[in-house]
C-alpha cells in the first residue's frame, strides 16, 4: 500500500527463519508453496521472506523483463499471486456528466465517483485473466494527495480472493472471478483525511480488519466462508491507524495483533478475548508487525514520535507494560510507512520515509548501520530472497544488497515507473506493480 508524502502522512496500506514457515496461516498442501504464490501481502511466511525464491539480481526496461503491461486505473496495493495468476486491486474514476463539477474536499483532492475494480492478469504473459467491478460509489471523505481509493492489499487462501476497499466494501470472489459474498462495515473518518489503508489478515477460514479511525474503533473478524460476522472487539482509545493486522500462532494459540498509538493488543483468533496488550508506540501507526520464534517487532515513524520495540512474548498475559517484556525500544529512524524486514538475524527498515536504511541486531537493537541508499522517498516495504535483499523507491530506483552488518549494495537498477507497491518473489520471478504499470522481472540469462 502507499502512504502519503512526507509532512502531511499518513495512512498505508516483515529471514525469519524457516520455523515460521510451521505457523504460516497461508495453505501449503498441493505443491511447493513459493512455486505457486505470494498470498498476503509480505508473502507466503508473512514476513516479506521468500524461501525459495530465485528472482533476477539486475534489470532495466531492456534486460529481464518477461512483460509490462499497463494497469487500468489507480492504485496503490501491493498485488498477491497464487498459481498462475496475479491479483491487483484499482479504482478508476469515472467522469461525470457533461458540466459537470465534482465535490472537492479541503486538500483539493475531486471526490469524483470511482469504479473499484478487482483484476486478474496471467503470470506468463501479463494477459487479462478476468476483471470484475466490485463496486461504483462516490468516496465520502477525502484521501491523501499521494494516496489513492484502492489502498489495501488482497489476499487469498489458494481457494477464495479477499479484496478489502475499507468504507467501499469488503468482497470475496473464487480464483476465477465469481463473487461470493461482499459486507459492507460502515464509512470510516479518517485523521485529517488522509485516507485509508489497512489490509486484511487471513487466518484459516477468518478474516480479520482492523477499523481505526477517529470515530469508534473496533478489529472484527469475518467467517471467511460466508462474510459473517464472527467477533467484534471495540479498540477503546485508539485513534486513526492504517497497519495491517498479523496473526501468529504462539503457545499453541493463534492470535491477531493490532498495532495502535495507545496499545497494542492481542486478540484471541477464535474469540476475540484480549490477551494481552503494550504501549509504547507514536502517532500514525502504519507498519505491519514483524514475528519470530515468539519475538514481536513494531514501529512507527511519525516524524515528533518515532518508535520501535521488541516484545517478548513468552508468557505474555494482560498488560505487559510493567513486566520486563519490552526487550529494547528505539527513538530513531524509524519506518513511518513500509514494514521492517527481518532477515538473518537483523531487523531493515527506512528512516520515515527517507532513503536512509538502517539495519539492528534483532536480538539487542544494536545499531549496525544507518547509510543513505540514493533513493528518493521510499514507501515499499524490504523483501528477501536467495540471500539478498530488494528494495525500490518511488522514482523507479532499486537496489540489490547484500544481508550483513555493513551496507553491500550489489546491483542498482532503473525502471521508467515509480514503485509504492512492495516488492513480490515468486520462484524466479520478481513482480513490481507500479503507478502506471505491471512487470515481470525474470532471468533471461546470467542474471
Amino acid at each position: 500500500m502507499r502512504p502519503p508524502q512526507p509532512g502531511r502522512l499518513p495512512w498505508l496500506a516483515g529471514a525469519a527463519c524457516l520455523l515460521l514457515a510451521l505457523a504460516a496461516p497461508f495453505p501449503t498442501a498441493g505443491g511447493d508453496l513459493a512455486a505457486r504464490g505470494w498470498p498476503w501481502w509480505r508473502g507466503p511466511l508473512g514476513n516479506g521472506v521468500s524461501p525459495d525464491g530465485d528472482p533476477p539480481l539486475r534489470w532495466s526496461e531492456k534486460q529481464n523483463v518477461r512483460f509490462k503491461v499497463a494497469l487500468d486505473g489507480d492504485g496503490l496495493a501491493t498485488p498477491v499471486v497464487w498459481g498462475g495468476r496475479i491479483y491487483v486491486l484499482s479504482a478508476v474514476s469515472v467522469e461525470s456528466g457533461p458540466g459537470a463539477t465534482p465535490a472537492t474536499d479541503a486538500a483539493g483532492v475531486p471526490l469524483v465517483r470511482q469504479r473499484y475494480l478487482v483484476t486478474a492478469y496471467d503470470r506468463r504473459d501479463g494477459s487479462l485473466a478476468w476483471r470484475r467491478v466490485a463496486i461504483e460509489r462516490t468516496p465520502h471523505e477525502s484521501r491523501h494527495l499521494e494516496s489513492g481509493w484502492a489502498t489495501a492489499s488482497p489476499v487469498t487462501d489458494g481457494e477464495r480472493l479477499y479484496a478489502h476497499f475499507g468504507s467501499a466494501g469488503t468482497f470475496a470472489y473464487t480464483l476465477d472471478g465469481e463473487l461470493l459474498w461482499k459486507v459492507d462495515l460502515g464509512d470510516m473518518t479518517a485523521r485529517l483525511g488522509y485516507g485509508e489503508g489497512s489490509s486484511p489478515a487471513l487466518w484459516g477460514e477468518t478474516l480479520v480488519i482492523n477499523w481505526d479511525h477517529e470515530g469508534d474503533s473496533f478489529v472484527v473478524a469475518l467467517d471467511a466462508r460466508t462474510g459473517a460476522e464472527r467477533w467484534r472487539q471495540k479498540r477503546p482509545g485508539e485513534l486513526s491507524s492504517w497497519s495491517t493486522p498479523l496473526v501468529r500462532e504462539h503457545e499453541g494459540r493463534a492470535q491477531a495483533i493490532v498495532a495502535g498509538a495507545g496499545r497494542t493488543r492481542s486478540y484471541d483468533i477464535r474469540s476475540g478475548e484480549v490477551l494481552w496488550s503494550v504501549s509504547g508506540l507514536g502517532m500514525n501507526v502504519i507498519p505491519t508487525p514483524t514475528y519470530d520464534a515468539g519475538i514481536l517487532y513494531l514501529a512507527s515513524g511519525k516524524r515528533d514520535s518515532p518508535r520501535m520495540q521488541a516484545v517478548d512474548l513468552r508468557g505474555a498475559r494482560g498488560d505487559l507494560d510493567a513486566t520486563g517484556a519490552v526487550l529494547w525500544t528505539r527513538d530513531r529512524d524509524t519506518p513511518y510507512v513500509s514494514t521492517p524486514l527481518l532477515y538473518r538475524g537483523q531487523l531493515y527498515f527506512f528512516r520515515h520515509t527517507s532513503s536512509f536504511l538502517t539495519s539492528v541486531d534483532a536480538a539487542t537493537g544494536k545499531t549496525h548501520f544507518t547509510e543513505r541508499t540514493d533513493l528518493g522517498n521510499v514507501f515499499a516495504s524490504p523483501v528477501a530472497a536467495a540471500g539478498r535483499i530488494y528494495i525500490v523507491g518511488r522514482d523507479g530506483k532499486a537496489l540489490v544488497l547484500a544481508p550483513g552488518p555493513r551496507l553491500e549494495v550489489l546491483a542498482t537498477n532503473q525502471l521508467e515507473d515509480g514503485f509504492d507497491a512492495s516488492p513480490v518473489v515468486v520462484g524466479r520471478d520478481l513482480y513490481l506493480r507500479g503507478r502506471r504499470f505491471l512487470y515481470a522481472l525474470a532471468r533471461s540469462g546470467e542474471d
